[in-house]
């Protein structure tokens, strides 16, 4: 059976890791891999990102990307990896509702922020996912 986001082990486990790996593809086709604050939720992950960073300008010509969260030692490993495609979200009430999550999951924001506004230079994305799998986690 496929896995999902919303699946119980993988939202606990990602409710765990405060920071995931993002890969996008640069114009000639190889990756770029980025630490990134995340949101996680059952139907997509939530990043924000300083809108003019070369992770950004590639999920703006191609959206496809992947995702992974480990955690754990040689002898305890675990994680979940998801492919999707990514999608800036503009300006809206949802955005905003989005932002206050960050801010509460991520208390440092509102000091680099100066604020519980989400500055102008960072955009938001969503990676939709489109094939999800894990290793390790409770079933």
């Amino acid at each position: 059976m496929a896995e999902t986001l919303a699946d119980a082990p993988i939202q606990a486990f990602l409710a765990t890791r405060p920071v995931v790996v993002l890969a996008t593809l640069q114009p000639d086709g190889a990756p770029l891999a980025a630490a990134m604050w995340v949101l996680p939720g059952p139907d997509r992950l939530t990043m924000i990102s300083v809108a003019d960073t070369r992770k950004v300008r590639n999920v703006r010509r191609d959206g496809r990307v992947s995702v992974v969260a480990e955690a754990g030692t040689d002898a305890d490993i675990r994680g979940v990896a998801v492919q999707g495609r990514a999608e800036l979200l503009e300006e809206s009430p949802r955005r905003s509702a989005l932002v206050d999550r960050f801010v509460a999951r991520y208390p440092g924001l509102e000091r680099r922020w100066r604020g519980r506004a989400m500055p102008s230079d960072r955009v938001m994305f969503q990676v939709v996912p489109e094939k999800v799998w894990s290793w390790g986690l409770p079933v």
